[in-house]
């Protein structure tokens, strides 16, 4: 008698004794096909899993009664469902309340279709009578902290899998666990942005590559302690070739994914400073320390990303294009284009123009001063990965400024309900510490 086709899907970012279960009872249905969640598949829902598809893949694939595993490319079951026409699906039954009561009642749905049945199987629950969750796991391990490598890797993979990328700046550990920390339903910050004017004023210095490297990794290396997401580094100019390729190494080493370096001589002066001089480096010198850069770094994880200056120094879009190409031929690994022009039309027709580009890397933009400028309108023109470089430092600077006067005119240590109580800065730094 020929065995039944039982169809299931999970997403296996860390098996647990409920997917076990799971795959148990499936396999003495008939012959098990696991739908696995594509990474962009899950990043719909949540996060961007921890590991890979194909690394999950190789452990489902080597689990006792799985006969094969197929990738699902949505949370929707329908596709796979009439393409493998399986005699049975199997789920947990955890999935007839919650926000998969829809896809479930589209299971139904279509096994109408040929009279295909829905077997649903009794959750196992852990200690406590707590339903066991990959999400709670990975949480877990993520409490304990990230490794270099998988923090450095993860900035490649979030580009691969999400429509834009989040970064938000930090300029210090608790700046870096509120980009770690908000959320807002589902959406939230991907990484952290080290930024060379945000690190500078938090010092009190001028943005005009004063601080040494030695004293930015310092920063680095707070927010490293405390986060596990991926993290860009603004080194500016780069510096002298033969100084940015021993940056690109130590970095790397951390477990910083990715640098910025923009195409000005050295000292640059911040693009946004009225009146300050911005002299641009030539297109084959700058194209020589990215080939330099990309010579020294060890893994392929790491990315260059170039920023192009033209539009700061009042080029036309020509220069900016020319450029662009250049720098990808140097092995660039994204295209940075900035502006300081107020509506983005210039990141627009830039991006025009580099869409028809038969080789590309991805787009990152700092829409600083084109700050009405949507993420909508970002995905529409292809941007990748969408950098808020400085708000939280300049939105610092205000809230302390504001306190420090009401402190002088109240003539007492009273700031008002609108800030954080101590309890709520304890909340945040004190996670994961157990106190004897």
């Amino acid at each position: 008698m020929k065995k039944k086709i039982v169809y299931t899907v999970i997403c296996a970012d860390g098996v647990h004794a409920g997917h076990m279960k799971v795959l148990e009872e499936s396999s003495k249905l008939g012959n098990v096909i696991v739908g696995l969640l594509t990474d962009k598949a899950i990043s719909e829902y949540k996060r961007v899993p921890i590991y890979s598809y194909e690394q999950r893949k190789e452990v489902v694939e080597n689990i006792k009664g799985v006969w094969k595993v197929v990738p699902q490319h949505t949370l929707d079951y329908t596709d796979n469902l009439r393409k493998y026409k399986p005699d049975i699906v199997t789920n947990g039954e955890d999935w007839r309340v919650g926000v998969q009561k829809e896809t479930r009642q589209k299971v139904i749905d279509v096994l109408k279709e040929w009279n295909g049945q829905l077997v649903e199987i009794p959750i196992l629950m852990g200690a406590g009578g707590k339903k066991l969750s990959s999400t709670d796991k990975i949480n877990a391990l993520k409490k304990r902290g990230i490794t270099p490598e998988q923090r450095r890797a993860s900035l490649r993979r979030l580009i691969q899998v999400k429509p834009l990328v989040r970064i938000l700046e930090a300029h210090s550990g608790l700046s870096a666990l509120i980009v770690e920390n908000t959320k807002i339903d589902n959406k939230k910050f991907d990484g952290i942005w080290e930024s060379s004017f945000t690190d500078s004023s938090s010092k009190g210095k001028p943005d005009i590559e004063l601080v040494d490297f030695t004293s930015r990794l310092e920063t680095i290396n707070q927010i490293l302690e405390v986060t596990s997401k991926p993290i860009i580094v603004d080194l500016d100019t780069g510096g002298q070739t033969e100084h940015f390729c021993f940056m690109v190494k130590t970095l790397e080493r951390l477990g910083v994914s990715a640098v910025v370096i923009e195409d000005k001589k050295f000292p640059k002066r911040n693009s946004l400073m009225e009146g300050a001089k911005h002299i641009q480096e030539s297109k084959n010198v700058f194209s020589n320390k990215i080939k330099t850069g990309k010579f020294s770094q060890v893994t392929d994880d790491f990315m260059i990303i170039a920023r192009i200056e033209s539009f700061i120094l009042g080029k036309k879009l020509d220069d900016a294009i020319d450029r662009a190409r250049a720098y990808i031929e140097a092995g660039a690994d994204g295209i940075l284009i900035h502006s300081k022009e107020s509506s983005g039309w210039q990141v627009v027709e830039f991006s025009k123009e580099y869409s028809k580009f038969e080789k590309k890397v991805p787009l990152f933009i700092v829409p600083t001063t084109y700050d009405t400028f949507k993420e909508r309108e970002m995905v529409a023109n292809k941007v990748s990965v969408v950098i808020y470089a400085n708000q939280l430092l300049r939105a610092s600077y205000s809230a302390m400024k504001s306190v420090a006067e009401n402190l002088l005119f109240l003539e007492c240590s009273r700031i008002g309900d609108d800030y954080a109580k101590p309890k709520e800065i304890f909340n945040i730094t004190n996670k994961g510490v157990k106190w004897n």
